[in-house]
């Protein structure tokens, strides 16, 4: 019989459904029932992607999904129109989703495991009886970052928009890493003129994660005890593996090309560029001309992962002429296998989003 059950909910972004579907296999593997809460747009990208089989290796996953509250042809690479939207929103379809399962007879759900960037949810499952962990899928400096706003406003270093009052470096606390004013995430993550929604969330986002019990981060003690330190209610959990032989879903939008791991294995240690931009972000056709040619005249082999909605209005001619003259240093894929790559000895650097 399950421990009890457990619902999950991730930010609709790949790099926070995957290690919320790692942590759930192995809330698996301790005896929880896990339900598992995608957009519905995410959801189906999920099902399509998964290899034949893959349903059976979700054993005690159940896979859910509620409406993120944009119309079916909107730009859901907007995070500025998709952060307004979810929030809005999936309060009340995620409410309404419980009520269905307990009327559906599956067992009530005891916690809620939500992305610290879906705060509000937090909000709900307290009104239902629900307890909640928050979780954060990337390093705890940038968490902590993000918790010492209202310090950095205090203190002069940011205004109350969230915008450097000054352009300097600073350093929260000792063995964290640096970092300059005007590299604030919340202050590079879309469109200028949308940034007050992405400062916004963060900011209700802090105040909602009062409400969790506790709050998970997927990295580890040894690789930043500083960030640890100055937030020792911050549980280090990381890096999280669903699997040592990478055999069971973890949530991918794209199917994985693993004919990229024979390839590696035919280069040189330390000789392949990785280059990634995560499934949100969108060149333009003169970025990418210009990432490529670089990469060309670089001279070292590189893998790219190149989406099939990388870069909309890309000359095909001039992609196909590209890749015949790089044939034997590149390879690209539409997605891959992130934590087989980069372990791997022959990938000497990385190229990727931010």
């Amino acid at each position: 019989m399950a421990k009890g059950h457990v619902m999950v909910l991730p930010m609709p972004c790949q790099g926070h459904v995957v290690p919320l579907m790692e942590l759930s296999h192995r809330l698996v593997d301790h005896g929880f029932q896990v339900t598992f809460v995608n957009t519905e747009v995410d959801h189906a990208l999920v099902l399509a992607a998964m290899a034949p089989g893959g349903g059976a290796a979700l054993r005690g996953i159940h896979l859910a999904s509620i409406p993120d509250g944009l119309a079916g042809d909107e730009d859901r690479k907007d995070l500025n129109k998709l952060i307004d939207a979810y929030s809005r929103h999936m309060p009340g379809y995620l409410e309404r989703l419980v009520g269905e399962m307990e009327a559906a007879g599956r067992p009530r759900v005891k916690w809620l495991v939500g992305d610290v960037n879906m705060g509000w949810s937090f909000e709900v499952a307290k009104r239902l009886g629900i307890r909640v962990a928050s979780f954060w899928p990337a390093s705890a400096a940038c968490l902590a970052i993000m918790l010492k706003i209202p310090q950095l406003i205090e203190d002069g270093v940011l205004n109350d928009k969230g915008w450097p009052e000054r352009q300097e470096t600073l350093q929260l606390a000792p063995g964290m890493p640096p970092l300059h004013t005007s590299l604030m995430s919340w202050n590079n993550a879309g469109a200028p003129e949308g940034q007050h929604i992405i400062f916004d969330l963060v900011c209700r986002n802090n105040k909602f994660n009062d409400l969790a019990e506790m709050t998970v981060c997927n990295s580890f003690q040894e690789a930043e005890a500083g960030a640890f330190k100055l937030f020792p209610n911050i549980l280090p959990i990381g890096p999280l593996f669903a699997d040592g032989e990478f055999q069971k879903p973890v949530g991918n939008f794209l199917p994985e090309d693993a004919r990229c791991l024979k390839w590696l294995d035919a280069r040189a240690d330390g000789s392949v560029v990785y280059v990634a931009f995560g499934s949100m972000a969108i060149f333009d056709p003169r970025q990418f001309q210009e990432l490529a040619e670089g990469l060309e005249l670089a001279g070292r082999p590189f893998l790219w992962v190149v989406r099939p909605d990388f870069t909309p209005g890309l000359s095909q001619a001039w992609l196909a002429e590209f890749q015949q003259r790089v044939a034997g240093t590149g390879m690209f894929v539409s997605w891959c296998s992130q934590q087989q790559v980069t372990p791997n000895p022959q990938t000497a650097t990385l190229i990727r989003v931010t």
